[in-house]
């Protein structure tokens, strides 16, 4: 399913209004670290990864881990609009009875390869995915997204020294670099720059680039395909809450919902024709 950058753009728009829309209508979630990471999902979910809505479980598909599992909104809204279930889900988030709950559960919601929340357990899933595939001798890519927050996490490090040792050339780790968390600025609350000479120094390609760029992100998967010999780290430098210019860079936003009225100032920022 290729697309031009400026197709990629558009679909770009509609997750960001349906990850406010959905946010808004359930009171409650991640609307900060959902909106930076919109471009990262929409390239893979639109342009890169080998998946079939009507073939969910095919054993030669692509994997996506969401490490960083309280984005789940920017997940659940290109699974949506990819079509692996009825957008009308979107509006049930956080609701009783609802598939789509506040971190994404692999046993209710068609797409979704691993259930995630606790942090660093995400990307430990993925290399566990790359070295199967390694095993079997199949083609499949695995991708994972962390955020810089979660690099705080031990396993992060283990599972990336695990990466490297079994030379996994088929994983690709996306980290969401916007420089807030919960608690505010990263530095502050646990300081894991430089990001880049960190995974350097676990044995990974690094490429760093702008996280909101849909050619430089299509560029980086393309170059990670021709890494022979160890896992390539796409650092993207984001801004949290991007597209909603009261969000954009406010750490207060990594938890909170929009009400009505700041949904519908959003909305008209984002702009697009859904």
């Amino acid at each position: 399913m290729k697309k031009t950058c400026e197709e990629l753009r558009e679909v770009a728009k509609i997750l960001r209004k349906d990850i406010v829309k959905m946010l808004t209508e359930s009171k409650s979630g991640h609307p900060g670290g959902s909106l930076s990471a919109v471009e990262i999902m929409t390239t893979l979910y639109f342009d890169e990864m080998n998946i079939n809505p009507e073939n969910c479980s095919n054993p030669d598909r692509d994997r996506f881990v969401l490490s960083k599992g309280h984005a789940a909104p920017v997940l659940y809204a290109a699974l949506a609009e990819r079509g692996f279930f009825a957008k009308e889900e979107l509006m049930k988030l956080r609701k009783t009875g609802a598939i789509l709950q506040g971190h994404p559960n692999m046993n209710y919601i068609p797409g979704v390869d691993m259930s995630t929340g606790s942090l660093g357990q995400g990307i430990s899933a993925a290399v566990g995915m790359a070295l199967a595939g390694k095993l079997d001798n199949k083609e499949y890519r695995v991708y994972t997204l962390l955020g810089d927050g979660e690099l705080g996490e031990g396993q992060v490090w283990e599972a990336t020294m695990c990466a490297s040792h079994y030379k996994l050339n088929n994983l690709t780790a996306f980290v969401d670099f916007n420089g807030l968390q919960i608690d505010g600025d990263i530095t502050k609350v646990m300081n894991s720059l430089p990001i880049d000479e960190k995974f350097e120094a676990f044995g990974w390609n690094v490429i760093c680039i702008d996280g909101h760029d849909i050619e430089a992100i299509k560029n980086a998967i393309n170059e990670a395909k021709n890494v022979k010999d160890k896992p390539t780290v796409v650092v993207c430098k984001t801004i949290k809450g991007k597209g909603v210019s009261f969000m954009e860079n406010q750490a207060g936003w990594h938890g909170a919902a929009p009400s009505k009225e700041q949904c519908e100032q959003a909305l008209a920022e984002i702009g697009g024709d859904k």
